[in-house]
């Protein structure tokens, strides 16, 4: 299910990756403001995260970002599916 129509898509903000350099992030949202991305321990030491963050940058592709927390989504704009929620 896409997060359009759920109340949880206020706790998500959608930002652009400006820069890519180890071990920052920097994106950029749509109001304009600069945000630096806080990446977890395992992502500092995943280099295939680095290299798909570093594929979206180039691809200047738009992604969710928390908006309390400044971090990157792993479940992109997807919610997962009903059976997983009832489990929670």
């Amino acid at each position: 299910m896409l997060l359009d129509n759920n109340p949880r898509i206020k706790n998500i903000m959608v930002a652009k990756i400006v820069k890519v350099f180890y071990p920052q992030i920097i994106v950029k949202t749509e109001s304009g403001q600069y945000l630096p991305v806080n990446v977890s321990n395992a992502e500092l030491a995943d280099s295939l995260f680095w290299e798909t963050v570093q594929d979206i940058w180039r691809a200047q592709l738009w992604v969710p970002i928390g908006r309390r927390f400044h971090q990157l989504l792993a479940d992109d704009w997807l919610l997962p599916q009903h059976d997983a929620l009832l489990a929670n």
